[in-house]
């Protein structure tokens, strides 16, 4: 059975390249499915469009993307029984405090601050994939 993907919700290209890059690195089973915006997330989560529908092992999500804010997509995984339990990691660059309570009350498992230097972003990612794909133990299907 092929591991669940990672899907990453990413607006901006240089970031896209370095989650990419430092998640396969470390060598995970899961391969990295990657939206440029919160409409194509939610085309890929549940087949609006012409996507089918792809329940991902673990979302890492942008808080500024186009289309479809980030928090408005976190609010749709948690509003659908289909993802409502669906762990979501807010992977962004911002440090508002309000982001970070609003994040937190829509159901965010977690919230992580984009590090800004290569080899600690590795490391972020190392420890983000370990956890949330090895060490956790995911609902049962």
């Amino acid at each position: 059975m092929q591991a669940k993907p990672i899907l990453l919700v990413e607006d901006n290209p240089d970031d896209e390249l370095l989650t990419v890059r430092a998640l396969k690195r470390q060598n995970f089973a899961n391969p990295v499915v990657v939206a440029h915006d919160g409409q194509e997330a939610l085309d890929r989560l549940f087949g609006e469009g012409k996507e089918e529908p792809q329940v991902p092992a673990l979302v890492l999500l942008d808080l500024n993307l186009p289309r479809v804010e980030g928090l408005e997509v976190l609010r749709r995984i948690r509003s659908d029984p289909r993802t409502r339990l669906l762990p979501v990691v807010i992977l962004t660059s911002s440090r508002e405090e309000r982001d970070i309570v609003e994040g937190y009350s829509l159901g965010a498992n977690s919230y992580v601050r984009k590090p800004v230097n290569f080899d600690e972003f590795l490391e972020a990612a190392r420890q983000l994939g370990f956890y949330w794909l090895l060490l956790n133990e995911p609902i049962p299907e």
